[in-house]
């Protein structure tokens, strides 16, 4: 890959920056539109990596659009159908930006992260080990590491400021922030996506052990699915052929680089470290992979 595929900070000329979260930079348009531009920045444990995995910007957009497209009987989606070119018609400007880069409905962000597990890995495999729940939903004693859930659970978080973490939250708690029924609307909607996200993903050779959606409202109430959707960043995904229960199974996600960097000497706060050249080289080969297996014909 050459230096034109790679984007760590991208720029809109004629539109205002909004604001730059770890991976995607967002655009003022106007008051009913946003320019997202996914970069090739990757972060993990809550820090941004100084080094971009070439590419990866425009596999999770190619990846993400393919599920709205696909599980957008469920929920509608925050794409507005307006180009890139619509809005930015210089196309030295536009190049950069091309294939990763979506327009999008101005919405109001719930304050949650709807997380959908559906095998026991991660905090989950930690929460089940402490309490025998997770998020408090009581499951079944005797359970192994990454062993699929008897039945998909909903177990949301709180959306963490900027450099801070995540906390998971118990219903109750999504209901204290939501409202009733609009928390059941969010919790059936990602339990609905999830399922039919996964037994498709199944048939492609990759389990989606878990995955987070985000969800907006428009003035009507209206609830979409916004930022990105089951892509290699939001889900842990892993290859069925490699699947066994009592480990933590291959990825093709970014755990491998988080596992590169569980083996370092390293705090977790920023400055993160570098990448070596073979691990961004083998991080853009599988987010590669997770896109051809999902979206081919």
């Amino acid at each position: 890959m050459n230096a034109t595929d790679t984007l760590y900070h991208s720029e809109a000329a004629g539109l205002a920056l909004r604001g730059r979260g770890k991976v995607r930079d967002i655009f003022d348009i106007d008051a009913d539109h946003m320019l997202i531009v996914t970069t090739d920045r990757i972060s993990a444990f809550d820090c941004i990596l100084p080094d971009p995995i070439p590419g990866k910007g425009r596999v999770l957009t190619a990846v993400s659009n393919f599920w709205f497209g696909k599980l957008g009987h469920i929920v509608p989606n925050h794409l507005s159908g307006l180009s890139l070119a619509d809005i930015l018609p210089d196309p030295a400007v536009r190049a950069p930006l091309e294939g990763r880069s979506v327009v999008v409905k101005k919405l109001r962000p719930l304050p949650v992260e709807a997380v959908v597990r559906g095998y026991l890995i991660g905090s989950g495999w930690k929460d089940y080990q402490a309490t025998g729940a997770v998020c408090g939903i009581a499951l079944p004693q005797g359970l192994r590491q990454a062993e699929r859930l008897p039945e998909p659970i909903f177990t949301p978080s709180t959306k963490a400021e900027f450099g801070q973490h995540d906390q998971n939250i118990d219903f109750a708690q999504t209901e204290a922030l939501l409202g009733p029924d609009l928390a059941a609307q969010v919790r059936d909607t990602s339990l609905g996506l999830y399922t039919e996200a996964a037994a498709y993903a199944l048939e492609r050779g990759i389990i989606i052990a878990d995955t987070k959606f985000e969800f907006g409202l428009d003035a009507a109430g209206k609830l979409y699915l916004i930022d990105e959707a089951l892509t290699p960043d939001s889900s842990r995904f892993w290859p069925v052929d490699q699947y066994q229960v009592g480990i933590s199974p291959p990825s093709f996600d970014k755990q491998f680089v988080r596992d590169y960097l569980e083996s370092l000497v390293w705090d977790k706060n920023p400055p993160a470290p570098h990448l070596p050249a073979a691990i961004i080289a083998k991080t853009a080969e599988k987010y590669r992979e997770a896109q051809a297996r999902l979206t081919r014909p």
